[in-house]
């Protein structure tokens, strides 16, 4: 089994894989990743699975300094991180390639594989990424805004009534308290934010039918109420990860 590891700001999102699909998720929080606890928590994660390879991509790069010759005392196996330099399936047609997440290059990866070119990826993270793929198969950019959560934290931080507020479904327009007025405001105003945002990038694309795929926390739940979405993915970014590994170490063919 391959193991893959999505290094992000708030956690470390884990997968196991195989040649066909990615088998198993779960999570832990990135801060654990500088302690030994970290690989402890890694190691029961894998179980008694035998891993075989590591695949790896990480916005924090203090996290995962050191994070390959770590896990290789575990498992020494070979091992690969994604970067702008070892992607393989898109190309890249931006100014300064070395600047893009390179979670966002996986997330684009899988969606090109399996939905094809030109599409667009939506990742409710820490913020929220659009990352574009052309119809050449051409990473060429995309758009960052605020995450969900880090909206209505702003507000409860910087306001000295408002509430933190759990972010849940909510079908009202006008709220009757500050919680309902806040989650009108984040979910409905969330929404038609994505909704512009597609709008227009489908009319810079020239492509009505894009195909536009979600992912990360927030994604199933914002989405419920955007048929603009054509697919929620949860471990789309694990499977740019696997697909990566498995571009790189293909057998030969006979």
């Amino acid at each position: 089994m391959i193991l893959l590891l999505d290094i992000g700001n708030t956690h470390v999102h884990l997968g196991v894989a195989d040649a066909r699909a990615v088998r198993r998720q779960g999570q832990m929080p990135t801060a654990d990743l500088t302690h030994a606890r970290g690989l402890d928590q890694i190691r029961r994660f894998v179980g008694s699975r035998s891993v075989t390879g590591l695949a790896w991509c990480s916005v924090v790069p203090k996290a995962s300094r050191g994070l390959e010759r770590r896990l290789r005392r575990l498992w020494p196996v070979p091992a690969i991180e994604l970067t702008h330099r070892t992607v393989r399936g898109i190309r890249i047609r931006y100014p300064r390639p070395e600047t893009i997440g390179p979670d966002r290059l996986a997330n684009a990866l899988a969606a090109t594989h399996h939905y094809g070119a030109p599409s667009v990826v939506i990742d409710f993270g820490t913020a929220v990424t659009f990352d574009v793929t052309n119809a050449q198969s051409c990473y060429v950019g995309g758009i960052i805004a605020p995450g969900l959560a880090m909206m209505t934290d702003y507000l409860h931080d910087r306001t000295a009534l408002l509430p933190r507020i759990h972010i849940r479904e909510t079908r009202a327009v006008i709220g009757k308290s500050s919680e309902q007025a806040m989650r009108i405001g984040a979910l409905h105003g969330y929404r038609g934010m994505i909704r512009e945002l597609l709008g227009r990038l489908r009319t810079e694309l020239k492509h009505p039918r894009l195909p536009v795929l979600a992912t990360g926390g927030y994604a199933r739940l914002i989405c419920r109420g955007l048929p603009e979405v054509t697919r929620v993915e949860d471990r789309l970014t694990l499977e740019g990860l696997r697909l990566l590994w498995t571009s790189h170490h293909q057998p030969p063919r006979s």
